[in-house]
């Protein structure tokens, strides 16, 4: 989807519909940078929402991981991550990979409190699997700051896709 308009002139419904699961399923994001406006740029908007996420607080973040789906098994995906788990052809695994995130989601997710997160677009299943693998094993606090870059990188690729 590219972003025709001046984003200055959207209305907050419209820029709420167009950039509302940027972040996964955390709109009050986009309704805080709508209250931002005028935007210089569309780098102004990206570097806006950008540090409204950097700058909450753990626990905000913690909420955030956990509105990701779990990689694989997830049914109820919002259009961007649908296209995205696709590209990767997380949608086409075996019965054993498909097993194997299934063990991969429910150990992360018990060892960790929040999903695992990687940027998937660009990588394939494999190398999805190897990453799971290794970032298991990393303590609180490691996974922690790569689950939050990771959540960064999938916001921007999101943006580059409607503003570029």
């Amino acid at each position: 989807m590219k972003l025709t308009k001046n984003i200055n002139l959207l209305k907050k419904k419209e820029f709420l519909s167009i950039f509302g699961n940027i972040f996964e399923k955390s709109d009050w994001i986009a309704d805080e940078v709508f209250n931002l406006k005028p935007f210089k740029d569309s780098n102004d908007l990206v570097i806006k929402m950008m540090n409204i996420y950097e700058n909450s607080n753990k626990e905000k973040i913690i909420k955030i991981f956990n509105l990701h789906p779990e990689l694989a098994i997830e049914k109820n995906l919002t259009s961007f991550s649908s296209k995205e788990q696709t590209g990767a052809k997380l949608n086409n695994c075996s019965k054993e990979e498909f097993e194997e995130f299934e063990k991969l989601n429910t150990d992360y997710k018990k060892k960790y409190g929040f999903p695992f997160i990687i940027a998937v677009k660009g990588k394939n299943k494999d190398e999805i699997l190897n990453n799971f693998k290794q970032r298991i094993q990393n303590d609180f606090e490691i996974e922690f700051n790569e689950a939050k870059y990771q959540v960064k990188k999938i916001a921007s690729l999101r943006l580059e896709g409607i503003l570029k």
